[in-house]
C-alpha cells in the first residue's frame, strides 16, 4: 500500500495551510483507495532540537523516518517574505542530500496575494528537486481569502476546492504510477544503509 505523508510548515496552530493540507488528505482518503496517509506538522517538533539539527533526538528521528518511508509527500507552506517558511526550511535541511529520492511530491502554498503565486516554482520546487524528488507534480497556490473558517467545519470556496482537488487527483495518479520505481529505490537504499531502513516506523 503506497504511503503518503502530508508535511506542513506553518508555525501557526490555526493555519489555513493546515486546512488546505487536511482537505487534500480527506479527498485522497475518500476518492483514491489504497493509500496509507499520515500527517506531520513541523511546528509540533521540539524547536531546540530542530534548530540545532539534532537528528538523533527521538521526535526528530521519527519525523525523518516518516519522510524516508513515504512514497509520496504533500508539502504545504504559507508564503512568508515571498518564500516558504523558515520552519519548513529548517526541517528540509535535516534531510540527507537525496532525502526525497524516488518520491512523488505535491507542493502547496497559501498566501494573501496572487503576487506570491510563483513561490512554488521559484522558491520551493528547486529545493525539492535538489533533494532528489522523482516527480514534483503541478502544485497549487491557494489564496487565504478562499479558506473559510468559522463556527462550523473549515472549508474552501468552490473554485479553490475544485482547483485543489484536481491537483490532488493528478498527484494520486502520478504516485500510483511511481510506486514500483519507489519500491526499487527503497530496496537499493536498504542495501546501502540498512541501519536507517531498520529504524523506520510505519506511518500512523
Amino acid at each position: 500500500m503506497p504511503k503518503l505523508l502530508a508535511l506542513t510548515g506553518s508555525p501557526s496552530a490555526h493555519s489555513r495551510t493546515d486546512v488546505v493540507a487536511d482537505h487534500a488528505l480527506r479527498h485522497l482518503t475518500r476518492s483514491h483507495h489504497g493509500f496509507e496517509t499520515a500527517r506531520l506538522a513541523v511546528r509540533e517538533l521540539p524547536a531546540a532540537d530542530l534548530l540545532a539539527a539534532r537528528r538523533g533526538e527521538p521526535e526528530i528521528r521519527r519525523a525523518l523516518e516518516a519522510v524516508a518511508e513515504a512514497d509520496g509527500l504533500i508539502i504545504a507552506t504559507p508564503v512568508y517574505k515571498a518564500s516558504y517558511t523558515g520552519l519548513l526550511k529548517a526541517f528540509l535541511d535535516l534531510l540527507p542530500q537525496d532525502g526525497l529520492a524516488g518520491k512523488t511530491v505535491l507542493p502547496l502554498a497559501t498566501g494573501g496575494s496572487l503576487a506570491h503565486v510563483l513561490t512554488i516554482d521559484y522558491a520551493l520546487r528547486p529545493v525539492l528537486a535538489a533533494l532528489g524528488a522523482r516527480h514534483v507534480t503541478a502544485g497549487r497556490f491557494v489564496l487565504d481569502s478562499t479558506v473559510e473558517r468559522g463556527s462550523g467545519p473549515d472549508r474552501l470556496r468552490p473554485e479553490a476546492e475544485l482547483d485543489l482537488l484536481q491537483a490532488v487527483d493528478e498527484f494520486a495518479e502520478a504516485l500510483r504510477t511511481a510506486v514500483p520505481s519507489t519500491a526499487a529505490a527503497l530496496t537499493h537504499a536498504t542495501t546501502l544503509a540498512p541501519a536507517a531502513a531498520l529504524t523506520a516506523t510505519a506511518a500512523p
